[in-house]
């Protein structure tokens, strides 16, 4: 959906924040990658071939402390790359690549334990960020799954496409190909969907994602923000756990401080 826009003197104070936010979290995610490469090697992550190195140009406001952690999380209800309350205590951000086999295995295995433990219980809510880095057909599958998502079926689309492990790059993701996983998980719209699809709405949406993920230094799928804490790789399933009753544990404190 088009963001809202607007010129008004308060919209000053809230870039500065955001500023300080992305600032904050592409330092904390450029050390967690420097300190768990052997780590994110075994648990699995796959490199963006292009940008081996994370890439960061902001730099702090002066005289100004960084707040306890980057609130990246859109919770907007019209998000249909998310599922989960917009009012859930956790928001955990994904950062997946539709060829990277790692991002595959977290959601054929990883990801259906999360819907059922906390997603469905309200207390988490996922949000995908498109990143593709692994070339042509990665781009080509996020625009077909942001035009999925134009007609209510991106979840179905990203099940199918990750339902089974693909060879890269060798057709796997050609928009014909596309076009038939649409059809077969009920986009009712195919004329709609191809439109969409090659639109520079698209390419805008699928930009907007993979930019964000690269100033906050990643450089590699999967990459998560559990209510800002950093987690990368395929981690095994009992550390997403950890890491989610870590935040619900921070959340329900926050809220009886309050």
């Amino acid at each position: 959906m088009p963001e809202k826009s607007s010129s008004s003197t308060p919209a000053a104070p809230q870039a500065r924040v955001r500023r300080r936010r992305t600032v904050w979290a592409a330092g904390v995610l450029v050390a967690a990658t420097a300190a768990a490469v052997a780590l994110v090697a075994t648990a699995g992550s796959e490199s963006d071939p292009d940008r081996s190195q994370p890439e960061t140009s902001a730099e702090p406001v002066p005289g100004d402390s960084a707040p306890a952690g980057p609130d990246l999380a859109r919770r907007d209800t019209d998000d249909p790359l998310a599922v989960g309350s917009v009012d859930a205590p956790v928001v955990m951000v994904e950062y997946s690549d539709f060829q990277c086999p790692f991002c595959g295995r977290f959601a054929r295995e990883t990801k259906q334990e999360l819907l059922s433990t906390y997603v469905k219980k309200g207390s988490l809510r996922i949000e995908w960020r498109n990143f593709p880095i692994f070339g042509e057909e990665s781009e080509k599958a996020a625009h077909a799954a942001w035009a999925a998502g134009r007609q209510g079926a991106f979840w179905e689309f990203h099940d199918r496409l990750y339902a089974e492990p693909r060879e890269r790059n060798t057709g796997e993701f050609t928009k014909d190909k596309l076009v038939a996983h649409a059809k077969a998980v009920g986009v009712e719209d195919l004329t709609r969907f191809r439109r969409d699809m090659e639109s520079a709405q698209a390419r805008q949406a699928v930009d907007r994602d993979r930019e964000e993920g690269y100033a906050l230094g990643v450089t590699s799928t999967p990459a998560f923000l559990v209510n800002g804490t950093p987690l990368l790789g395929a981690q095994p399933t009992e550390t997403f756990h950890e890491e989610i009753k870590s935040a619900l544990g921070e959340s329900k404190n926050e809220g009886e401080a309050k």
